[in-house]
């Protein structure tokens, strides 16, 4: 299963790119004996518009353009569902399973998810509730998704 990434936003700092980019290595690494990957990732730059609803509209149809071609849809939201790492992992084998070929995971800007990719979502995540910046969470999920692949393949990475 393929995993498309679109977030609003640029990574800027070299220690976060650093980080991100070791992640997803491991994950399109690891992730082909799990039959998860690759990881693909589209930036796209926040809205120049002057109001947030106007800005949250623009990025989302950006965002909704950009994973197309993902048969289901996972929004990254603080108000979303809270999971653990392992029912994250369990997730995504059984999507996996389940025959779904690209998953499109959406990150927006600081303003949030406009209504429209929260309704054309098929889950809405939350990566905790503290507020974190856009690189972190970047990064954090990347590390998430490594996670996962060695969750379902039973590499000590993961040790709960």
């Amino acid at each position: 299963m393929r995993i498309l990434l679109a977030a609003i936003g640029r990574l800027k700092d070299s220690g976060e790119r650093d980080l991100f980019d070791r992640y997803a290595l491991r994950f399109n690494q690891a992730g082909r004996g799990v039959s998860l990957g690759p990881l693909s990732v589209t930036e796209l730059p926040e809205s120049r518009a002057l109001d947030a609803v106007s800005r949250k509209a623009d990025e989302g149809a950006r965002l909704l353009k950009a994973v197309s071609t993902a048969t289901l849809l996972v929004a990254l939201d603080e108000n979303g569902r809270l999971e653990s790492s392992v029912a994250f992992a369990q997730r995504l084998s059984a999507q996996r399973n389940g025959g779904i070929p690209a998953l499109g995971l959406l990150i927006g800007g600081p303003d949030g998810h406009s209504p429209d990719v929260l309704a054309r979502a098929h889950l809405t995540l939350s990566l905790g509730p503290m507020t974190l910046p856009h690189g972190l969470a970047r990064v954090f999920l990347a590390e998430q998704l490594y996670r996962a692949v060695t969750i379902l393949s039973g590499h000590p990475y993961h040790r709960s």
